[in-house]
């Protein structure tokens, strides 16, 4: 399963209501770092699809959620789990790192 895309408007449902595990990706396309995980998260998202569901919130198209949540740098990985925060990280990992931080997250 691909990644999905998120935005102000679908946080809510997308994300705080979601039966399933979410992890929220907070990018923005000029941000080098992030450019850098999206493919090992796209993979990622494949490899767990039945675990959690890994979204993209672009967030100079959405600013709202990210200032609420006082997201100061990026690439941001949010993991929401029955509506709550669980975890967080900030910064560019290897894939593998980033698989073994969502996997004991969940």
């Amino acid at each position: 399963m691909a990644t999905v895309n998120v935005t102000d408007s679908s946080f809510q449902s997308d994300v705080l209501e979601s039966e399933k595990p979410v992890l929220v990706d907070f990018w923005a396309d000029w941000c080098g770092p992030c450019k850098m995980i999206a493919p090992a998260l796209e993979e990622i998202s494949d490899e767990l699809a039945d675990q959690v569901t890994i979204a993209k919130m672009d967030i100079m198209e959405n600013p709202d959620v990210p200032g609420s949540l006082g997201v100061q740098g990026i690439p941001y990985l949010a993991l929401y789990k029955g509506g709550e925060k669980v975890a967080e990280v900030t910064g560019a990992r290897p894939k593998s790192q980033l698989k073994q931080w969502i996997e004991s997250q969940l």
